[in-house]
């Protein structure tokens, strides 16, 4: 595929591979990742610090680690993926854009001709290329078979128009992959195509910034007006993106088994909040009973998910349930994400109430107030409220859940 990764060998030792991996991320990791790291009020860090690692892991051959061998995965067995997605959650550092490595990239390798293989996934392994969402429009969110941006033929390409909301990173990136109507006729998940764009500046596209409730731009609206798109950039075949669309959401949904990991980290920064805050009578929130039992019941939800996550990756992707226990894990991860950043807010009180718009600034000189953990409790709180609704609702996988119990 026209590049390389570093990997241990297969049977190595697991403490050595082990060791290996922490070296790694103990010594050469930029300050401003960290810092990004610190400052983290969303699912996703700041782009330039998910960008800075994927091009570092990228030279250890480490970007792309739950791919299969043949398209740049290291080869690394289930056990080391697990040991290194531990040890990179349990420092928070930026997980790869999933757009463009967790979500796109496995639709390639299992509906993209030769060539589009070999176009595209060397660049998302090495970093070279980004890649952004386009599914959700102004009318067609959840309910996602509804859209309306239309592809109308005319010979060789497609004459694009309409819009496309909610596109996280539309403004960084340089790819985008879309679902467009190419049809009226019959169902309307009939009538769907996936496109993957080239570039994000075609004449008759636009993109415009939507602010977040934490003050941070990194969702956008996109929007076409008669762009015209080679139909050699269908990812499939006309008229049959919505099987493409599924399979990708399957992906973004589980997030590789890697949600019991970044969620561990959150409950010990949920458990060092409340070491350093106050309960106004000559304690700390952590002694406090209340605050006992409700950290208790979110280690139970964690390790119910852990557990999810755990059989998933034990059955596979090709596995019958393996579509339902993405939906499961979606519901599990995301509502003990919400839980978590709602106690959060209970232990800070007023503090979280203080803007610290600045600071969360990378690279800003406006010092935090004391204690520095409450910077990000209210915009990561604001920004968790969308959790239950991104990546399809909470509605929709209990309903995927369901005709599961009842087709049985």
């Amino acid at each position: 595929m026209g590049y390389k990764t570093v990997a241990p060998e297969k049977n190595m030792d697991l403490g050595k591979f082990r060791n290996e991996i922490c070296d790694f991320l103990n010594n050469h990791i930029p300050d401003d990742v960290w810092e990004a790291v610190a400052k983290t009020t969303s699912y996703f860090p700041a782009f330039s610090a998910v960008m800075t690692m994927h091009k570092l892991l990228a030279t250890k051959g480490w970007s792309v680690v739950n791919w299969p061998e043949e398209y740049g995965g290291p080869g690394w067995s289930d056990e080391q993926r697990r040991i290194f997605f531990e040890e990179y959650c349990s420092r928070g550092l930026p997980m790869m854009a999933p757009q463009s490595v967790g979500m796109v990239a496995p639709a390639i390798m299992k509906f993209g001709t030769a060539e589009q293989k070999a176009k595209y996934l060397p660049p998302i392994a090495s970093g070279a290329d980004t890649w952004c969402q386009g599914y959700s429009e102004p009318n067609a969110g959840s309910d996602l078979v509804s859209l309306q941006c239309r592809a109308d033929s005319d010979g060789d390409h497609y004459i694009i128009n309409g819009q496309k909301t909610w596109t996280t990173w539309a403004f960084e990136v340089d790819h985008i992959f879309l679902l467009v109507r190419t049809s009226s006729e019959g169902r309307p998940q009939a009538g769907i195509t996936f496109l993957l764009i080239d570039s994000m500046s075609l004449p008759g596209m636009e993109v415009r910034p939507i602010i977040g409730l934490d003050g941070m731009p990194e969702q956008a609206e996109v929007f076409f007006d008669n762009v015209r798109v080679p139909k050699t950039q269908v990812l499939g075949t006309e008229n049959q993106g919505w099987t493409v669309a599924k399979y990708l959401l399957e992906h973004e949904r589980a997030a590789g088994g890697s949600f019991q990991f970044v969620l561990r980290r959150e409950l010990d920064k949920l458990r060092t909040l409340a070491n350093v805050t106050d309960d106004g009578h000559g304690s700390k929130i952590s002694s406090d009973p209340v605050f006992k039992q409700k950290c208790a019941e979110l280690e139970v939800d964690w390790r119910c998910l852990a557990a999810s996550e755990n059989y998933a990756r034990r059955i596979g992707s090709n596995h019958p349930e393996a579509a339902h226990m993405a939906s499961l894990i979606k519901l599990e991860s995301m509502n003990l994400t919400q839980h978590i950043s709602e106690l959060a807010l209970d232990i800070s009180g007023t503090l979280a109430l203080v803007d610290q718009q600045l600071a969360l600034h990378i690279g800003s000189e406006t010092p935090p107030i004391d204690p520095i953990e409450v910077l990000t409790v209210m915009p990561t709180y604001l920004n968790q409220r969308a959790s239950s609704i991104f990546g399809g609702s909470h509605q929709i996988q209990r309903d995927i859940l369901a005709k599961l119990v009842i087709s049985k």
